[in-house]
């Protein structure tokens, strides 16, 4: 399959375009503009569901949290997974294997269709699995009724992941954007409909925010795999061609690359969610109050992961050239700019703690003023957090253009497990901080990888490392 002509220029300029910081600065905002403004569209789709949701009561807000904390830890597992297919894409494109690039979307879709279905099928669990853990007994029907609908999300969310992953590894970000843009509206219109029963639609609470998600989640799947079929330079990929053939050497080096940066991302989300089944011993008006903090940090974490993509695809590119001077000075310019953003955002979030805490609760509800007070309580920790999240999320995306992931994966275990679990437990029960001894080993946790991951760039920085990328045809 030959290479596009449009591609080819693109390739050419690459190589031959002056190798200054202030190039890299323009490039890696082009591409990362676009990523950081989809991850920010998503993450206004689950504010959105969140802030309807919470119209009906803290027991109801807390069982849905309970449900999306479930269901994130398989998201973010089988996520992690297909991410190996933005690094290989990256790199085959950076080499001008256009066959590849499609073998490694195919392969990305079969690993989607091998590793939801458990999940699918241990999500019909929820109220069981929840009840082991400790949590309320009030927060159950809410969580079960949830998670009946939201289930249905995660394989066409995996299968989008692994599209995105296409059109980024090509440069060409911006179709994926359109397409979110086009859903969040769409979100919030059958949120409204389907939890409060408007627009001719039956009242269906929970259960309708979830099938809200699921639809929601197949129409953006299915856009934007018309857009890469049918436009240009995309479908000269055919990324559908023999779709049924086998490529087992590529299957396993998605999985090989694959499971360390799945890993990753379950060593973070387990600290993070472990902490909310924490949080659920202290009460529920505590879950629903720890549920609204994170909603800060987590929409300006859209920042840095959208440039932690941009890095992976602008090192990959650069590997994939071997240009090693390259492939650092992007990793050191999308850090640098992630510096930058996440200090201004720690200023935003310690001015309006209230205000935006409030959007998330109905001041009629007699129980929202205490929800309220520890909401804000809360993000006073979220805005001391918020440089190091950045940091270590950038590097590790950095890290993931040179195949590096195992060791990446290991620095995650010690900095949220070793270090943030430890110190939170401690604070929270042993010296009675409850929840405010939580937050405190996020921050120690996320220091932690921060430092380790930009040492280990350093030290690859230094010895100008490049990985062996696979030959195959």
């Amino acid at each position: 399959m030959a290479i596009s002509k449009v591609d080819n220029i693109e390739l050419i300029a690459q190589r031959h375009t002056p190798p200054t910081w202030r190039h890299e600065f323009g490039a890696m905002a082009r591409l990362a503009s676009p990523m950081v403004l989809t991850q920010l569209a998503w993450v206004a789709m689950l504010a959105t569901d969140t802030a309807m949701i919470g119209r009906l009561g803290p027991d109801a807000l807390a069982g849905a949290t309970l449900s999306l904390m479930l269901f994130f830890m398989a998201y973010i597992f089988c996520f992690g997974v297909v991410m190996a297919t933005a690094s290989l894409a990256s790199q085959a494109y950076g080499a001008r294997n256009p066959r590849r690039v499609r073998r490694i979307i195919r392969q990305g879709w079969w690993i989607t269709l091998a590793i939801t279905g458990p999940a699918l099928v241990a999500f019909t669990f929820t109220a069981d699995i929840l009840s082991l853990l400790g949590q309320p007994v009030e927060t159950l029907p809410h969580a079960n009724a949830y998670m009946s609908t939201l289930m249905w999300s995660l394989p066409p969310a995996i299968a989008f992941a692994v599209l995105r992953n296409f059109v980024s590894a090509l440069g060409r970000p911006s179709p994926a954007l359109w397409v979110m843009l086009m859903g969040a509206p769409l979100n919030a219109l059958l949120d409204y409909g389907l939890i409060f029963g408007n627009f001719g639609f039956p009242r269906l609470e929970l259960v309708g925010a979830g099938l809200a998600t699921a639809i929601i989640n197949f129409v953006l799947f299915f856009a934007l795999l018309a857009i890469a079929i049918l436009q240009q330079p995309f479908s000269r990929y055919a990324i559908l061609g023999r779709f049924w053939r086998s490529d087992w050497a590529q299957f396993r080096e998605i999985f090989r690359i694959g499971i360390p940066i799945a890993g990753i991302g379950l060593m973070e989300s387990g600290f993070f969610i472990g902490a909310v089944f924490l949080v659920g011993h202290f009460g529920a008006d505590i879950i629903a109050a720890h549920m609204i903090a994170m909603q800060m940090p987590h929409i300006t974490f859209m920042v840095p992961m959208g440039l932690a993509q941009a890095a992976t695809v602008r090192v990959g590119h650069a590997v994939g050239r071997g240009n090693s001077a390259a492939a650092y000075r992007a990793g050191w310019t999308a850090l640098a700019m992630t510096l930058g953003f996440m200090a201004i955002m720690t200023i935003v979030v310690l001015s309006i703690p209230e205000q935006f805490a409030s959007i998330f609760l109905d001041h009629s509800n007699p129980d929202s003023a205490s929800v309220l007070a520890l909401a804000v309580s809360f993000l006073f920790f979220a805005a001391f957090f918020q440089a190091a999240d950045g940091v270590q999320v950038v590097a590790a995306g950095a890290l993931r253009g040179l195949n590096d992931t195992l060791a990446p994966m290991i620095i995650a275990a010690i900095s949220y497990w070793g270090v943030g679990f430890a110190v939170g437990i401690g604070l929270a029960f042993g010296a009675g901080m409850k929840a405010a001894g939580l937050w405190l080993g996020f921050i120690f946790s996320l220091s932690c990888a921060a430092i380790l991951l930009t040492w280990r760039f350093r030290n690859f920085a230094r010895a100008a490392y490049l990985p062996k990328i696979s030959t195959l045809q």
